[in-house]
């Protein structure tokens, strides 16, 4: 099986997860994976499909059928095997007071450290008595080899100290923001 990642960007409409899905099953591919969101008027989403090796070249023509002057769609295979990481995997999950730079300074953290984001979800809320623009943040991490999970909380604590923002850990996944 040839494994493939979709993206597609484009305004938003009803009926395009269904297209790109039957497209997917008439070649015979499973649906693995995805994310989907609807951001500032326009549908982005990433896919993993699997579908037949004999099919692969096929299905990526067929896809470019969806593509427009609008929708952007790109097809990228991947190798058969995931890359392994032997790290302990750690949750992560913030909240705190919108404002510019929340998500670099702690990206910039974990690069240093060289931890793996596997996935990050962002949202900005209204507060519940001030009205203040809320940030919420929740990511699954992948730890290297060599780094404990209690040095990199303490970083990221004297972090959200700074930043007065509230961080949680946990060892399970991170669940949606």
């Amino acid at each position: 099986m040839a494994s493939l990642i979709l993206t597609l960007v484009g305004p938003d409409r009803p009926g395009l997860v269904s297209a790109l899905s039957d497209k997917v099953a008439r070649f015979g591919g499973s649906w693995l994976e995805s994310q989907m969101a609807r951001l500032a008027g326009q549908f982005a989403g990433i896919v993993l499909i699997v579908v037949p090796d004999s099919k692969a070249d096929a299905f990526a023509t067929e896809l470019q059928a969806l593509e427009s002057d609008d929708l952007h769609l790109t097809v990228q295979r991947t190798g058969a095997d995931e890359a392994a990481w032997s790290g302990q995997a750690l949750r992560l999950d913030l909240v705190g007071h919108d404002r510019p730079g929340i998500v670099r300074d702690i990206t910039r953290v974990l690069a240093e450290r060289k931890v793996n984001i596997l996935e990050l979800t962002t949202r900005v809320t209204s507060g519940s008595f001030s009205a203040e623009q809320m940030f919420h943040a929740a990511a699954r991490l992948q730890l290297p080899d060599g780094l404990a999970a209690d040095e990199l909380k303490a970083v990221l604590e004297d972090l959200g100290n700074e930043l007065m923002i509230d961080i949680a850990f946990g060892d399970r996944p991170a669940t949606a923001a």
